[in-house]
């Protein structure tokens, strides 16, 4: 869609499809306003895709990856499927079943992750895992499905090349809603031919890429699962070892707390029994203040009793010495 930016519509395609439209139009109000109306009517043909096809879509947005991975082992089954029958039709049908299988479940877990998602319960899983069956069996959904551009599900009730009646797949306007028909192939076209020997060769060797291209995308998963799993085998022993040193750490310090305390508990003690014999004292002390105050208010009344006598005494000898000169 030229003049419009990739990355604007694989956000648009990403958002859950009840506020797909508020966003498009909030992205088509922005164009108009940036004085770019050629993009803005491209952005405002862009069409709601239901749940099932934004699911499809955000799997192949988030994990293209993946996605690239089912159309390469797509291509090679097609190929191999021409001429296969029997056992090899089975075999090959038992690995894409599997693929499906795990691809539908990270489409539940990217779908966990959206906080405006439809709850588990509620996704058209099914609907999914018919749009990627039919992937495998039709090079335009293979590439809408990797273009992450899906406006509804495609479906497909056969093994092989996909009979165009049976697909039904949106990607443009609502009413541009059609499947091409293929010419059908001529009954006999296929026998009689004397290339039949190399016909065989090419056959084994379809097989032999499809089964490489099916081993090479279990060992790219297992790769993958593996290296999921080393990093959080790494966080974790990170996080243990983390751990670890905290709780040291913390051992550490409860340590060195607790003999602060008992050193303090031993100073208050000490402190106690001071205290005690301070008391002690400090009785003693009133006790002993209070026996001189009596002893003190004692002898102060005795003086004043023996000054009084001396100095009653002092007017009798003073009377008497009067006396005698008056005789004399």
């Amino acid at each position: 869609m030229p003049g419009l930016s990739a990355e604007l519509v694989q956000q648009l395609y990403r958002t859950p499809p009840d506020r797909f439209v508020a966003a498009r139009d909030a992205a088509v109000a922005e164009a108009r306003r940036a004085g770019d109306p050629t993009t803005a009517r491209q952005l405002a043909r862009l069409r709601r895709p239901t749940v099932a096809a934004w699911l499809v879509n955000l799997l192949a947005i988030r994990r293209p990856e993946l996605v690239a991975d089912l159309v390469q082992l797509a291509d090679a089954l097609r190929a191999a499927q021409r001429e296969l029958r029997g056992p090899r039709l089975r075999e090959l049908s038992a690995q894409r079943r599997a693929v499906v299988a795990a691809l539908v479940a990270e489409v539940r877990t990217l779908a966990a992750a959206e906080p405006d998602a439809p709850p588990a319960s509620r996704l058209p899983l099914a609907e999914v895992e018919a749009t990627l069956n039919a992937a495998f069996s039709d090079v335009e959904v293979a590439e809408q499905v990797r273009a992450g551009r899906l406006l509804r599900a495609a479906s497909y009730a056969g093994f092989g090349e996909v009979p165009r009646p049976q697909l039904r797949l949106v990607t443009g306007d609502e009413d541009e809603e059609h499947a091409e028909k293929r010419p059908p192939r001529r009954p006999g076209a296929q026998r009689g031919r004397p290339e039949a020997a190399p016909r065989t060769d090419r056959a084994a060797e379809r097989a032999e890429q499809a089964e490489r291209a099916a081993q090479r995308a279990a060992r790219a998963e297992r790769a993958r699962q593996r290296r999921a799993l080393d990093r959080e085998l790494a966080k974790a022993q990170a996080d243990q070892e983390r751990a670890e040193a905290e709780l040291t750490e913390a051992t550490g310090h409860e340590r060195d707390g607790a003999a602060v305390l008992d050193g303090l508990e031993a100073e208050l003690a000490e402190l106690e029994r001071r205290r005690a014999v301070a008391e002690q004292d400090l009785s003693r002390a009133k006790l002993a203040r209070r026996a001189a105050e009596r002893a003190v208010t004692v002898a102060r009344r005795r003086a004043g009793e023996v000054e009084a006598a001396v100095e009653a005494l002092a007017a009798e000898e003073g009377d008497a010495d009067a006396g005698d000169g008056a005789a004399d």
